[in-house]
């Protein structure tokens, strides 16, 4: 069956003319149960009677179009899933099932014929290289005089030296490889790493012994050149820039052993019975023993620098979804993203070493950075958080039936530029019986912590910030919406119906909100932000601005982004509680003119009413927006945090966006609130939090207090060329100040 690896790579090289061939081929959008029973003319003329041939039942074109729609988000449902579209389809479950056969036959031909296209005109071209360099060697020119060239003997002292090269180039190439493995960091020679045309070696994958039963017995191996015994075919290494844009060279056998090192800690670190981590004295979570993690493990990228602090978390959790698609998606790194919206601001892929074996992602290694900087950027949402920016290799295995691994680790850790480095990290998957998987996840890094703001320190180093129970969370969340999306026709208060389509269009609009406000607050390079300094703004607030001209989903203009954190003794539910329910609203919000809130439509995303985007209309009157504006909010609250982001819209475009249309044209301002729990304690009271005792929230009851980062987005200028005045600068400041202050009487 065809991975979607495969499909993706048909979508980026598509053919157009394919598709007419296809056609003529004779393929129809029909179920696998309609084929023609009848007999060939040859066997009709022959016989004495003549079978009636079975007619086409064709799909219609609604039916067509609700296919191929599914098939594009999901090309092998499930048998849950197909009998719920031969429910709403009112065809029967095998037809569906033999309809989704069908159409990845074609995606599976059309991929075929695009390839072998490919491969002809590669053929051809040698072809002719080849006619040429014959016609070359037999008939030489000169260069200088264009005459015929008459053949010199080499002197017997160029020939040694020709030698005594070659042996040298060998011998350093040898030296360099000792050398990577004593320094931990890339030293190339100017030799050719890369095994020659044709080859065909092939490296041990074996991860030895472990705590997951006979994995170190499986079959184990990377292909390293271009011919892998009927696997896929793995391209050479591409030269990668540096932070400058610059061209490095790296050797590509590195990049193999760090990846297979880190694979080999992975394991060992995920494994239950692991001495490496130990209870805290608490007795809640673990931590690691660093001493016992030093004594088994040599550093694989290098010393940690004297200036870098580390971090190190494991978590498990049961996700709804099978092993095989979860690896698949992790693997990709569009959908990667998207399953960590809140972690990643963004994230590319520049070069795959392999890309699998008998079509899955097993020994499939990448690296993954952000755009031509070649970084991938982590965020907490705060702006007392910079962004990490980390270059890393990922590496795929599957262990044995039904467990895959797939490991993490920096590439450039021994860089001066370098403020984080992510230490072998990832996750072990591991199939269950009801359909589902166990996920351990092991987030391990070092980073420097002078650049972090003094009251998120301790946030940082306790894992709060980026450790395994966010990156979990966030898992169980992503695919408990996934989930949802199948369940039944959501209506509103009006009794409105929301179909499917009209449901992805929503949370499709939602999460580019959310992703707005994260940018807006952590100022990453999702967009341009530039920072704004001014003499009478504390500095604890950061003001950004940024100007807009033509963007979709963006208003044309100036706009200001101001946001701020602080420390509240208040539990992490009842603030999120407060911020989130309609009644209380008007208590912090200064643009609410006093209203309350209504809910018209909610749109759940897990489990819990919390968990959901919404649609909400304000009750008081606003003389300038009228009736006319609506909020477009989302919330989700876990153990991990809370978030709450809200942009107002207009009821038009929120209508056309129900409906199933575009939002990518729908213009959004985000602003909203997120919560860090504060779960670990120094002697009653919490790190860097101005000596406020933690213990008990505000009002005695037990709990803990909490981080909270408010943001706001406003529209300083509707003109992308006016210069900002100070009394724009002030109008945010003072709308973050006295919102904060609200926030704090409410809870005084």
């Amino acid at each position: 069956m065809d991975s979607h690896g495969d499909m993706g790579l048909l979508v980026e090289h598509f053919d157009p003319s394919l598709v007419g061939r296809t056609r003529e081929d004779g393929y129809e959008s029909r179920s696998g149960s309609d084929n023609i029973e009848g007999a060939s003319g040859e066997d009709q003329d022959a016989g004495d009677y003549q079978r009636p041939r079975k007619k086409y039942n064709r799909h219609t074109a609604n039916q067509i179009q609700e296919l191929e729609s599914f098939f594009k988000e999901c090309p092998h449902p499930d048998e849950k899933q197909r009998s719920e579209l031969s429910r709403r389809l009112g065809l029967e479950s095998k037809q569906i099932k033999f309809w989704f056969q069908n159409r990845r036959t074609q995606m599976k031909t059309q991929l075929e014929r695009h390839e072998n296209a490919i491969l002809r005109q590669e053929n051809d071209k040698l072809r002719a290289e080849n006619e040429m360099l014959k016609h070359n060697m037999s008939d030489p020119i000169c260069n200088s005089c264009g005459g015929p060239v008459v053949p010199v003997p080499v002197p017997y002292e160029q020939q040694q030296l020709r030698i005594e090269n070659a042996r040298l180039k060998d011998e350093l190439s040898r030296v360099c490889a000792l050398a990577n493995k004593f320094l931990g960091r890339p030293l190339t020679s100017s030799a050719n790493p890369v095994p020659p045309f044709g080859s065909n070696t092939k490296l041990d994958l074996a991860v030895g012994r472990n705590g997951y039963g006979n994995l170190g017995h499986t079959d184990n191996t990377l292909p390293m050149g271009f011919d892998n015994d009927g696997g896929v075919m793995m391209p050479l290494m591409k030269p990668i820039g540096d932070a400058v844009g610059n061209e490095v060279s790296f050797d590509r056998s590195m990049f193999v052993d760090l990846a297979l090192a880190a694979m080999d800690e992975l394991i060992k670190m995920a494994q239950i019975e692991s001495p490496i981590w130990i209870k805290s004295l608490d007795g809640g979570k673990e931590v690691l023993n660093h001493e016992e993690y030093t004594r088994t493990f040599p550093p694989c990228i290098g010393m940690k620098p004297s200036n870098f602090v580390f971090e190190a978390t494991r978590e498990s959790g049961v996700v709804l979804i099978d092993s095989l698609a979860l690896v698949e998606t992790l693997m990709d790194v569009n959908g990667w993203v998207e399953m960590f919206p809140s972690l990643i601001a963004r994230a590319a892929t520049i070069d795959v070493i392999s890309s699998g074996m008998g079509g899955t992602k097993s020994g499939a290694l990448q690296i993954v950075c952000h755009k031509p900087i070649i970084h991938a950027e982590f965020q907490v949402i705060s702006p007392f958080v910079p962004v990490r920016q980390v270059k890393f290799l990922r590496l795929c295995k599957q262990l044995t039936e039904g467990v895959w691994a797939v490991a993490d680790v920096s590439v450039d850790g021994n860089q001066t530029h370098v403020t984080c480095r992510r230490l072998p990290s990832g996750c072990i998957i591991q199939d269950m019986n009801n359909g589902c998987c166990k996920v351990t996840w092991v987030e391990h890094s070092e980073y420097d912590e002078s650049a972090v703001h003094q009251l998120y320190r301790h946030i940082l180093n306790s894992g709060t910030g980026f450790g395994a129970q966010r990156w979990i969370a966030a898992l169980q969340r992503h695919y408990e919406c996934m989930a949802i999306l199948l369940s039944p026709t959501i209506l509103g208060e009006d009794q409105t119906a929301i179909n499917l389509g009209g449901k992805k269009s929503m949370l499709k609009l939602a999460r580019r909100m959310v992703d707005s406000f994260c940018s807006g607050v952590c100022a990453s390079t999702l967009h341009n932000w530039g920072n704004l300094v001014v003499e009478s703004v504390s500095e604890d607030v950061r003001i950004l601005t940024r100007k807009i001209i033509n963007e979709p989903g963006e208003p044309d203009g100036i706009v200001l982004s101001v946001s701020t954190s602080v420390w509240l003794p208040v539990s992490q539910q009842r603030l999120f509680d407060f911020l989130r329910d309609e009644q209380s609203r008007s208590q912090w919000d200064i643009l609410s003119n006093g209203g309350m809130l209504q809910e018209m439509v909610q749109i759940p995303k897990g489990q819990g009413h919390w968990n959901s985007v919404s649609v909400l209309r304000s009750t008081a009157v606003d003389a300038n927006a009228g009736d006319n504006m609506l909020i477009l909010q989302e919330t989700w609250n876990d153990v991990s945090g809370s978030l709450v982001v809200y942009a107002p819209v207009d009821v038009q475009s929120v209508s056309v966006v129900m409906n199933g249309g575009d939002s990518t044209y729908v213009a959004l301002l985000p602003s909203g609130f997120v919560i860090l729990p504060e779960n670990s304690f120094s002697n009653g009271e919490p790190n860097s939090c101005h000596g406020n005792p933690a213990k008990r929230d505000c009002d005695g009851k037990d709990g803990g207090g909490s981080f909270l980062t408010v943001g706001f987005q406003i529209l300083a200028s509707n003109l992308p060329s006016a210069k900002l005045t100070v009394e724009s600068v002030k109008t945010v400041h003072n709308l973050i100040s006295c919102t904060m202050q609200r926030i704090k009487t409410a809870f005084n």
